[in-house]
């Protein structure tokens, strides 16, 4: 179980991440991450996660969701350069296949997505531009 300050809970942080957040997909999992607002970027990483009726019945969603929950607990303890354990917040997108995908699958797509989509998000920071705004 992820502790609760790393939890992301509000409907308003969840859209303004999706929206706004570096996006990486896999054919499991979509990830969107984005850095905290100014005030906030000393704050703990918060994950959160959408698991849609797409993905099966409630057993099924339930199992992918405690999946995803400790691949993002994993993530933290491990202390990752490419996934900080401050200032981002991130949203953790199951797709259907993901309910027929293993453990080691499962779990190897959505680090290798977690560390494109925060190093996307800390670059696109970095350079002033907002992640999801497209050089033009």
């Amino acid at each position: 179980m992820l502790p609760k300050e790393h939890r992301m809970r509000s409907a308003l942080d969840f859209s303004a991440t999706v929206r706004s957040g570096a996006r990486s997909g896999r054919r499991n999992v979509v990830l969107y991450a984005r850095p905290r607002d100014a005030g906030q970027a000393g704050e703990p990483t918060r994950f959160g996660f959408i698991v849609s009726k797409a993905i099966g019945n409630a057993v099924t969603r339930n199992l992918v969701k405690r999946r995803l929950r400790e691949v993002a607990g994993q993530s933290l303890a491990l202390q990752s350069p490419a996934v900080p354990r401050a200032g981002f917040d991130v949203v953790v997108r199951a797709l259907p296949p993901a309910a027929a995908a293993s453990w080691d699958e499962l779990s190897g797509e959505a680090r290798a997505a977690l560390e494109t989509a925060c190093r996307k998000a800390a670059s696109a920071a970095a350079s002033g531009k907002g992640a999801g705004e497209r050089g033009r």
